[in-house]
């Protein structure tokens, strides 16, 4: 059953429990309203009764109702201590005589009940004793029975029951179609939702949402189903671009494998042929397989870390950018001797993972190394801002500005040279990781500049003391 439908049925019974609760009283308070006239009607005719103190049988049953007591009752019957009695009403004899004979002598107090006569119900009033005047049958006592007919009350009774029947069915039924209008109204916007995600299962479109008409708790639903379908939609275009970008970096990987492979393919078929070969050319076709191995072992490292793609680090912890700074040159001297490299390194605290972040310096070390050593020194500078490395080559053409950081472009100048296109990536990736950002200019007087901006912080003195055991090193050779 639909929750609108439960709603307006309990609804409906709840208005009808209350309903009837209220009938059921009022019934029951007319009911004893209109006895209670009766009755007092009965004692007011039996207090005029009273008052004579005696009865005189040869004058007739006394009668004692006047018109603002009501008249006087249809039915009186006297009674003897003996059981003996005289009616008013020939024929008639009004039940109780064991009451009446009790209240004649003085054993019961005066009792009003509720009796059938004739098939009628009356109300019966039975009240003594007094004395007889003369004697009769040698009884000097007697009891007055006053009866008055129940019809104009169970006239009364039975027209309000219906009245009341009637009022109950159509209060009911007015609750039950209230309830079902206003049900409808306030669980409209629970209709919309749950069309709204229908919709969405069919159609799949995320990009729908709910108008939100008032501030009440089918409203806040709405709006959490809104906020629901606004992160299901971020994360959905999050996860069409990785996997977009996963799909990019299988195909430019597959493509930049190629070539090496092929290469180092053909190098080794030619080897392997039997061929007559001199000395000097199968020494240069094995250095070139050892070249082609060191490219391909070069660019899976690099692809495997291209592939960690915005996975946080792992190992967090407080390091000191200047001494990872001294690594990297410490490695970059090693390896490319024939460059200068000058320093301007502040200590500066930086929160991340040690290896990652000297990867990016290596490569952009090893960047700079390649493409503007042979114009002068390459700067490197660590201050409050992060890690900033400048060459003195030709700089970057302003058409591939833009586009260096991509995974595997190479612009025009380093096409015919030895690398991946995936070093600078590395650094961009690097940079995100840890809440900073990459940007690459070229500087006025020549040369490019990188910076790698990172969120430092000034050491304290238990951070300028660290042991040189707290710096780590590594060797990763990354080419750009």
């Amino acid at each position: 059953m639909l929750l609108q439908k439960r709603i307006s049925l309990v609804a409906a019974a709840a208005v009808a429990v209350a309903v009837a609760i209220a009938i059921l009283i009022s019934y029951f308070a007319v009911r004893q309203r209109l006895l209670t006239q009766v009755d007092n009607s009965l004692r007011a005719e039996a207090a005029t009764i009273v008052d004579s103190h005696t009865i005189n049988l040869g004058q007739g049953i006394p009668q004692g109702g006047t018109p603002s007591t009501g008249g006087p009752a249809p039915y009186e019957q006297v009674v003897l201590p003996n059981g003996n009695s005289q009616s008013s009403v020939p024929g008639v004899t009004l039940p109780g005589r064991g009451l009446a004979q009790s209240v004649a002598v003085g054993n019961a107090s005066p009792t009003l009940k509720t009796v059938t006569v004739d098939g009628a119900l009356v109300r019966m009033y039975v009240f003594g004793p007094l004395r007889l005047f003369p004697p009769l049958d040698g009884q000097q006592s007697a009891a007055i029975e006053l009866a008055q007919p129940l019809n104009a009350v169970d006239n009364v009774l039975h027209t309000l029951r219906w009245m009341l029947s009637l009022v109950f069915l159509l209060v009911v039924g007015l609750a039950a179609l209230l309830a079902r209008i206003a049900t409808r109204r306030v669980l409209a916007p629970l209709a919309e939702v749950t069309a709204t995600a229908q919709l969405i299962g069919e159609t799949d479109d995320l990009s729908r949402r709910i108008a939100v008409h008032d501030d009440d708790e089918v409203g806040q639903l709405a709006t959490r189903f809104n906020e629901m379908l606004e992160r299901l939609e971020r994360s959905r275009a999050q996860l069409d671009a990785s996997v977009t970008a996963q799909r990019q970096l299988v195909a430019d990987a597959s493509h930049e494998l190629r070539t090496p492979v092929t290469s180092l393919r053909t190098n080794i078929e030619v080897l392997l042929s039997g061929a007559e070969l001199d000395a000097e050319d199968r020494d240069r076709l094995l250095a070139d397989v050892v070249e082609q191995s060191e490219e391909l072992s070069t660019l899976v490292s690099d692809l495997i870390e291209v592939a960690r793609g915005d996975t946080p680090p792992t190992s967090v912890e407080h390091l000191r950018l200047d001494r990872l700074a001294e690594e990297s040159l410490d490695r970059a001297r090693r390896n490319t001797p024939h460059v200068e490299f000058t320093e301007d390194l502040a200590p500066v605290l930086v929160e991340g993972d040690s290896d990652r972040l000297m990867r990016a310096m290596n490569n952009l070390l090893d960047n700079a190394a390649l493409h503007g050593g042979h114009g002068g020194p390459v700067e490197v500078t660590v201050d409050s801002s992060g890690f900033t490395v400048r060459d003195h080559g030709d700089g970057i053409a302003e058409a591939d500005l833009p586009y260096v950081f991509d995974r595997f472009y190479r612009g025009a100048s380093s096409r015919a040279q030895q690398g991946s296109g995936l070093g600078l990536a590395i650094v961009h990736q690097t940079a995100e990781q840890h809440h900073g950002s990459v940007s690459v200019a070229n500087a006025p007087d020549g040369g490019a500049v990188f910076r790698l901006q990172l969120p430092t912080s000034p050491p304290g003195a238990s951070d300028s003391a660290m042991s040189d055991d707290s710096r780590v090193t590594g060797d990763a050779e990354v080419s750009a």
